[in-house]
C-alpha cells in the first residue's frame, strides 16, 4: 500500500500546480480591460484584416514530419550512448526503428509533402 501513497502524492501535486498557477494568474492579473489592451498586437505592426484565415494543411504536415524526426533523435540518443553494451537484439530493434522512419520519410517525400511551394 505504501507504493500507492507515492502515486497519490504525484497525482495531487500534478493537479495542485496547474490549478494554483491558473488561480494565481486570475487573482494577481490585471483587471482593467480596455479596447487598446484587448486589441491584437503583432511585433509592433497594426493588424490588417481578420485573424480568421485558413492556412494550407501542408504547413501542419511539414511541422508534424519535423516533430517525428525530432522525436526520433530523442529516442535514438540513449540507444546510441549504450550501443556498446547492448546485445544484438537491441541493435536489430534499432535498425528496424530507423527502417520504419525511413519508410515514412520516403512516403512523405513521394507524396510531395516536403516541397515548400
Amino acid at each position: 500500500m505504501n507504493e500507492w501513497l507515492y502515486v497519490a502524492m504525484f497525482i495531487v501535486v500534478g493537479l495542485i500546480i496547474p490549478v494554483g498557477a491558473i488561480t494565481a494568474g486570475y487573482i494577481f492579473g490585471p483587471k482593467k480591460p480596455n479596447p487598446v489592451k484587448q486589441s491584437t498586437y503583432e511585433c509592433g505592426i497594426e493588424p490588417v484584416g481578420t485573424a480568421w484565415i485558413q492556412f494550407k494543411a501542408q504547413y501542419y504536415i511539414f511541422a508534424l514530419v519535423f516533430l517525428v524526426f525530432d522525436v526520433e533523435a530523442v529516442f535514438l540518443f540513449p540507444w546510441a550512448v549504450k550501443l556498446g553494451q547492448l546485445g544484438l537484439y537491441a541493435v536489430i530493434e534499432g535498425i528496424i526503428f530507423v527502417a520504419i522512419l525511413v519508410v515514412g520519410l520516403v512516403y512523405t517525400w513521394r507524396k510531395g509533402m516536403l516541397e515548400w511551394a
